[in-house]
């Protein structure tokens, strides 16, 4: 571990209220980032559910309520990094609220990586923040996340999405698409995130990001925030879990003593 820090200042549209509301509760955090419990207070236990399985637990650190929130990773060191997260919550004069977030813990081996990682990520789930806060305000979240992995290259893998939405290139910002998988229910809107790691759609019930992270070898994502609508995210999840492995399906293992 070392002391590198990666920083954020975001600026967003909302009151003090809303924002700490948006990061510093379990339903709150679930409406941007992925579904989240936590215990309100020092000390108390949080947990991350990132999909497909895989997951994270932590205690908080600080608790000031409405204005400080910070956890870190509840694994000793020999597991890997403890990764610790703060949050900030600041009145702006004539209204709105800045968001100051700092993340530290990152290892010494290979940490320009991991932290260009980190980075693309945060700027992706701080926009959702800041796009929920616009348009979706105080409204429920109901996630479908799901994730794999494929040896392939970006390269590779893209178009292969691109034709398994049916869409003829990568949309840019401000185009109307409709990505219509094979399985899971037809989404349409209007394109608010495109970059080489992230497509990402705003319809008029929910978020929709679809992500290849990686070099050689990328973990494909795609991850559905639903606001305020009664869908079955069981189901959801499943058919776009399913539509993931059969357009990336895990390598077959190689024969013993091959």
């Amino acid at each position: 571990m070392n002391d590198r820090r990666l920083e954020r200042s975001v600026e967003l549209d909302a009151s003090p209220e809303q924002v700490w509301e948006a990061i510093a509760t379990g339903p709150g955090i679930s409406t941007w980032f992925v579904p989240h419990s936590v215990e309100p207070r020092e000390g108390g236990a949080v947990s991350a559910d990132f999909g497909s399985g895989a997951g994270a637990t932590g205690r908080v650190t600080a608790w000031e309520p409405g204005k400080r929130f910070a956890y870190g990773s509840a694994g000793p060191p020999e597991q890997g990094a403890d990764y610790a997260f703060e949050f900030l919550v600041e009145g702006r004069d004539g209204g709105g609220t800045v968001l100051r977030f700092v993340q530290s813990g990152f290892t010494d081996e290979g940490w320009e990586q991991e932290y260009d990682g980190f980075d693309r990520g945060w700027d992706l789930f701080f926009g959702n923040l800041r796009t929920y806060l616009a348009h979706f305000a105080g409204q429920p979240v109901r996630n479908a996340l799901v994730m794999t992995f494929t040896p392939g290259r970006p390269a590779d893998v893209w178009p292969m999405l691109h034709a398994a939405l049916r869409l003829d290139r990568h949309p840019a910002v401000g185009d109307e698409v409709t990505l219509a998988p094979d399985g899971p229910p037809a989404v349409t809107g209007v394109v608010d995130v495109a970059s080489p790691e992230f497509l990402g759609v705003r319809s008029a019930h929910g978020l929709h990001r679809i992500g290849v992270e990686g070099e050689q070898g990328c973990g494909v994502s795609a991850y559905h925030y639903f606001y305020g609508e009664p869908v079955d995210a069981g189901a959801l999840t499943t058919a776009w879990q399913e539509w993931l492995t059969r357009l990336f399906p895990a390598p077959e293992s190689a024969p013993a003593g091959s």
